[in-house]
């Protein structure tokens, strides 16, 4: 990973136009090839980012940019979309890399290590004729939860939550999109499972065509009967 701080603006282009003025920010650029834009501010969520597959490649400043004290141009293009991340940077203050080596991946609570047992256990919850491959199916940004098969061998990819939020969302989408890549399991579809989902989360999902479901843990544990109760 390198981290630079730089003192730039950025410029976003493609389906949206966005526009950052210079200051002084953190810029992140990870194995993967993405690229994101922090400020000291915000908690987790960067100002704008690149995600992959993207290319980075470097540009020297015209005249018209060198006489405004633009000393480097950073050019971030999507390769899916086109999309471009324009960084035009003044001053460096730091820069430097760290290799953190191959991350172990989220680690689960009691309740979601045990919810990720019982559904592996009781696969046909995901529906009639599902069939198990494995629990913590690795990839090469970390393990998803179950991958299985349906009832006409297509795969399918579950990320497991106690809360389902928008986070989990994003990370099962990630999940996804490198999956896909792979011919020996494209087409693979999703589904969010958590004892609970957020409306916004579930919205998100549904556009993104992950399908949501929402586990009762007391019955999957055969401490609650739903047939025997009124209500």
């Amino acid at each position: 990973m390198r981290l630079v701080i730089a003192k730039c603006s950025v410029d976003y282009a493609g389906r949206l136009s966005a526009h950052l003025p210079l200051a002084t920010r953190l810029l992140m650029v990870k194995s993967d090839g993405s690229l994101l834009v922090h400020s000291d501010g915000g908690s987790y969520k960067p100002l704008n980012w690149m995600s992959p597959p993207c290319t980075l490649s470097l540009i020297d400043p015209d005249d018209d940019q060198a006489d405004a004290g633009v000393t480097e141009i950073w050019k971030v293009t999507q390769a899916k979309t086109a999309d471009m991340l324009i960084v035009s940077i003044h001053e460096i203050l730091h820069d430097s890399a760290h290799e953190l080596g191959i991350d172990p991946g989220l680690q689960k609570d009691g309740v979601e290590a045990h919810l990720q047992v019982l559904l592996a256990e009781q696969i046909d919850l995901l529906g009639d004729g599902h069939t198990l491959v494995r629990r913590e199916y690795m990839t090469a940004i970390g393990p998803v939860d179950i991958l299985a098969r349906d009832s006409k061998g297509a795969a399918v990819a579950v990320e497991l939550k106690r809360r389902g939020d928008i986070d989990g969302v994003e990370q099962l989408t990630r999940y996804l999109e490198l999956m896909n890549r792979d011919p020996h399991l494209a087409p693979v579809t999703g589904v969010f499972a958590a004892q609970e989902i957020k409306p916004q989360a579930r919205t998100l999902a549904e556009d993104r065509g992950i399908r949501c479901l929402v586990l009762d843990y007391d019955a999957m544990r055969g401490l609650d009967d739903s047939a025997s109760r009124l209500f």
